[in-house]
């Protein structure tokens, strides 16, 4: 209990309104389109403008949603992949000249860091497009808005199973590494103890997805997931005209920017 309202301070999630403001109420649809084209403008138009403008978009779409402080985990989760573009392209760029300086048989050039630095953005700008969309949108929502459009069954399980697969894989991680170290397994300290770590979990995290597979099918199967008949979609969402506009011109407008960047005509853009 807390000190000073007698409220519990950890409440569960299910108990708490959802939350609310302009990004969340748009139509899982339209947030989907508008994450893809978002996606498809920073790997597609060429220089730094592309990837620029969608971060920038992408964090005050974060913000206006209430999301801003949850993006930082996604965003070190890029570091990894960041770290290699950097590294790779500066140092091994084909082609370059320009060196900064020399390193022993290393030179890191210019071109080679220009480079690195527009791809780092690509990559920033398309992890912070996908997790805006993910901490906005819950899979149930996106798949029952796409089903009710038309999408096959197959298909929206497909992408059901794909969305709600790692934050489960994640928590069976968390929960077989509790277990291992309450048995007296270390997986702290120095790395070559946690290398060791990872075998005892590769087993129990292998056997416990093909258990979830086996039983997702089974409880599938009972519900008539292979009978002939169309599923009744139940749930519906808010839409509005300008969303169905938004949504238009999303799916003409993209690709036509995308084509005007590869002949060459955004030329002028940094």
């Amino acid at each position: 209990m807390s000190e000073t309202g007698g409220v519990p301070e950890i409440v569960p999630e299910f108990v708490l309104p959802p939350p609310t403001g302009a990004y969340r109420r748009l139509n899982p649809t339209t947030k989907l389109l508008i994450a893809l084209a978002e996606a498809l403008i920073a790997f597609g138009v060429r220089g730094w403008s592309g990837p620029v403008v969608v971060l920038a978009i992408v964090l005050a779409s974060g913000a206006r949603a209430g999301v801003g402080a949850r993006l930082v985990p996604f965003l070190l989760a890029t570091i990894p992949l960041v770290a290699s573009i950097l590294l790779v392209n500066t140092f091994l760029y084909p082609g370059a000249t320009d060196r900064i300086f020399v390193l022993g048989p290393l030179a890191p050039t210019w071109t080679g860091l220009v480079f690195a630095g527009q791809a780092t953005l690509r990559v920033i700008a398309f992890a912070m497009s996908a997790a805006v969309l993910g901490l906005t949108t819950g899979p149930d929502e996106l798949v029952a808005d796409l089903e009710r459009r038309g999408m096959g069954r197959r298909t929206a399980f497909v992408l059901s199973a794909t969305v709600r697969s790692v934050p489960r894989v994640l928590e069976r991680v968390r929960e077989i590494t509790e277990a291992q170290r309450a048995r007296g397994l270390d997986t702290e300290g120095r790395i070559w103890r946690r290398v060791r770590g990872l075998v005892p979990l590769a087993g129990p995290l292998l056997f416990g997805a093909l258990t979830d597979v086996e039983e997702q099918t089974m409880a599938l199967e009972a519900r008539g997931f292979s009978a002939p008949a169309r599923r009744a979609v139940i749930r519906t969402f808010p839409d509005s005209t300008p969303q169905r506009a938004l949504r238009l011109l999303l799916a003409a407008g993209t690709p036509l920017v995308l084509l005007v960047s590869v002949i060459g005509m955004l030329g002028f853009l940094p």
